[in-house]
């Protein structure tokens, strides 16, 4: 089979750690290449078009887009990925790697190398991709470029790149003006020329036999509600057209199948082209069962190409039917069946997530990366109408060769100095190990931790109260190590009704002193809803609906203004963490709220005195 490299076409990846300016970056190149009409309208991060995204400031969903770039031997075009940032979504960017020649590794001026950029450099260099280095936000008045640029230098040397990886082009940005320049010293920083000149002469074209049998990876599904079910990926060899018989080689086995039409991507849309070739990024229509992983072949001669694998999820959470006093009432998906539909639906799209049924009808247990993308998957749930309930996180232990192992992270935390040692202090009660710590001037410092992945669990809430929310905290699934026994989870208890009913300002302002509120005045509760946070380590039963006897009897006290404190608003992240053993989340499109397992108090049985894990 004879490779021809395919010289007007360029396919690249944007990896980085998240923040570090990506989709900013992105929004720059679209500009700068014409994509939008002049005096149209665009908003900033355009390609973070999901709802949460925009929302959070955060790439959750990998994206396709091109532009197209004038050289001296014609025009190239370049498809661009946008690939997600945070580590929770690393499966995001080992599935799109496979569609791209080579990256652009975004660092910031400021922060330099952290945890995801080495998984992302890592997976890259895996897989032989060219990289080129952009040194983003050099504006930044904490910016040191050249310390960063030895440290990604270090990286690539630590990561094992080949003498031809670790000779990378390196240039300076600022992402949010749509700047760059090939060396720091230059001082004429006028468009992003150089960046685009740098990836037609770095990456290479994609190098693929048009005219041997058809193979395609698929690396995305997508969906239109006009034509079904879309696969996307990258044609490796030959050629599709609209109308073609293909063999879709699923894992159990190959299947007949039409593709009914060809779509390619030109700048921010999906385009009917009715014919593509190899190296060409595509949409195919038509083949209704597809899935990621499952190669596109010639109906006369099938050849699969390997499956995508991504590294295995560490955290599990049970997701339940909702049978609190409130279920049913505003959710529109409510039973298992629907619950269960909806969750294999997701694992489907989502290979980092993996969904197992239980021995229970209305339980299942899903996988995942972190907490972060467990309540994405929530969020998005709640948004669609679905009601449910969900347990404790807890972390995914394994057996090898004989001896328990349970997953370790790599946390990397930058704090101003004073927040040293309080930092310091509770990760090492949560079984932490320092592993390195660096000054890094301005009066910050940062420093590197090994920890147990469920040692983790709750503790972002509580480093940012612990650094007054100045602190930055970073993690990185970092291997197996062996179990490394109980753990702490909440020290102090629970305030739960113990009644149906409204809860009262009365009843509430002489609660105020046993701890954190969850709730105010007006807010329905249920016997066994957790109210708030107690004080102490034992749970508290409370009559939160209590009224103010009514009497003929004046007194100096009795129109005495009742004071109260805004409630703690309970969010979906901040209820994953509270949430021990005996405690359920439950989450509806209206409300979130948390509740014993067992609702009647003569039934629920005392908290667990360990309280560990």
């Amino acid at each position: 089979m004879t490779s021809t490299a395919q010289t007007h076409l360029r396919n690249v990846c944007i990896i980085a750690h998240v923040d570090h300016g990506k989709t900013t970056l992105v929004d720059a190149m679209l500009r700068q290449t014409g994509v939008f009409r002049t005096g149209q309208e665009v908003v900033e991060r355009v390609m973070d078009s999901n709802d949460l995204e925009r929302e959070r400031g955060i790439t959750i969903l990998a994206k396709q887009c091109s532009v197209r770039f004038p050289t001296k031997s014609g025009e190239v075009k370049i498809n661009i990925i946008d690939t997600p940032g945070h580590a929770d979504f690393g499966g995001e960017v080992e599935r799109t790697l496979r569609m791209a020649d080579g990256v652009i590794l975004l660092v910031d001026a400021a922060e330099g190398p952290l945890p995801q950029t080495r998984f992302v450099l890592g997976k890259s260099l895996e897989l032989g991709h060219r990289v080129i280095v952009v040194i983003n936000k050099i504006d930044r008045p904490d910016a040191r470029p050249d310390e960063v640029l030895n440290e990604v230098f270090d990286l690539f040397v630590d990561l094992e790149a080949s003498d031809e990886q670790t000779d990378f082009p390196v240039l300076y940005a600022i992402g949010k003006q749509g700047v760059c320049k090939r060396k720091m010293e230059d001082t004429e920083m006028k468009d992003l020329r150089p960046l685009f000149e740098t990836i037609v002469e770095v990456v290479q074209p994609p190098k693929g036999d048009p005219d041997a049998p058809l193979q395609m990876l698929v690396n995305d599904i997508q969906a239109d509600e006009y034509v079904g079910r879309l696969a996307v990926g990258r044609i490796v060899h030959g050629r599709v057209n609209d109308a073609q018989t293909v063999m879709r080689m699923a894992e159990n086995g190959p299947i007949r199948s039409k593709v009914t039409k060809v779509y390619g991507f030109e700048s921010m849309n999906r385009v009917a082209v009715g014919t593509a070739g190899a190296g060409d990024i595509v949409a195919l229509a038509g083949i209704d069962e597809v899935q990621i992983g499952d190669t596109i072949a010639d109906a006369e001669k099938p050849m699969a190409l390997s499956r995508i694998r991504v590294e295995e999820p560490t955290l599990k959470v049970t997701f339940l039917v909702n049978t609190g006093a409130f279920a049913g009432k505003v959710g529109k998906f409510v039973t298992s069946r629907q619950l269960r539909e909806r969750l294999e639906r997701e694992a489907m799209r989502n290979l980092a997530m993996r969904f197992e049924p239980t021995d229970s009808p209305d339980q299942f247990t899903v996988f995942g990366r972190g907490e972060l993308m467990i309540t994405i998957l929530l969020e998005t749930m709640r948004r669609e109408g679905y009601e449910m309930a969900v347990g404790m996180p807890e972390v995914v232990i394994k057996e090898i060769e004989g001896q328990k192992m349970e997953p370790v992270e790599r946390v990397v935390v930058d704090v101003p100095e004073q927040f040293v040692g309080i930092v310091t202090t509770n990760l090492g009660q949560r079984r932490g190990v320092m592993s390195k710590m660096t000054n890094l001037g301005f009066g910050r410092a940062r420093m590197e931790f090994r920890v147990p992945s469920r040692g983790l669990i709750g503790f972002r809430g509580q480093f940012l109260t612990d650094t007054r929310g100045t602190g930055l905290l970073n993690t990185l699934f970092d291997g197996w190590e062996p179990y490394a026994g109980a753990m702490n989870r909440r020290l102090n208890g629970a305030m739960v009704a113990d009644r149906m009913g409204e809860c009262t300002a009365y009843a509430l302002d002489h609660l105020q002193p046993r701890g954190v509120l969850f709730v105010s005045p007006g807010v329905a509760v249920y016997e066994g809803m957790i109210v708030g946070e107690h004080n102490r380590e034992n749970d508290l039963d409370v009559n939160i609906i209590r009224e103010k006897k009514l009497s003929n009897v004046r007194s100096k006290n009795k129109d005495d203004n009742v004071v109260l404190q805004p409630p703690k608003v309970i969010t979906l992240e901040y209820g994953l963490e509270f949430i021990d053993r005996d405690e359920l989340m439950e989450v509806t499109p209206d409300a979130i709220r948390l509740r014993k397992k067992v609702l009647e108090l003569n039934k629920r049985p005392r908290r667990d005195d360990e309280r560990a894990g």
